[in-house]
């Protein structure tokens, strides 16, 4: 069933000439109608947290914490594209006027302050301005 618009549905309604009593009456029920309602009480939302997790089944990672960030380019492209596509970003976000008074210098700075705008141009997608930390596991599920 396509969803309408209050506005659009009292404008309709004055448009045939309702009494104006009536059409307060039937605007004033639609807008109860649409709102959600509040019977519970709200569960506040859970807060989320992005992790990623390395598979080092050989041992070959070393044995610290590593920090990085969660990005998406297309699916057809090498994923050795990224930091070019971080570069190219990078370049474009530093020449403009913004980016000439706050230039980014480094990675860490360029995908924290640079716009999605110039990450989209460069068909990048940053998931998360700040680092993460990485998890290393040796991908054997553990047997009782």
């Amino acid at each position: 069933m396509p969803k309408v618009d209050v506005n659009k549905v009292a404008e309709i309604l004055k448009n045939n000439q309702l009494e104006p009593t009536v059409l307060r009456r039937v605007i004033e029920e639609i807008n109860l109608a649409v709102q959600p309602d509040d019977d519970g009480e709200k569960v506040p939302a859970l807060k989320k947290q992005f992790v990623i997790l390395i598979s080092d089944p050989d041992g070959e990672l070393p044995k610290t914490d590593f920090a990085g960030w969660v990005l998406q380019i297309p699916e057809n492209e090498s994923v050795v594209t990224t930091q070019e596509r971080i570069f190219k970003a990078t370049y474009d976000y530093n020449r403009s006027r913004k980016g000439k008074l706050y230039p980014a210098k480094t990675v860490g700075e360029a995908l924290e302050n640079v716009p999605a705008k110039h990450f989209k141009e460069a068909e990048l997608w940053v998931k998360t301005k700040t680092p993460v930390l990485m998890l290393r596991t040796d991908n054997e599920i553990p047997r009782d």
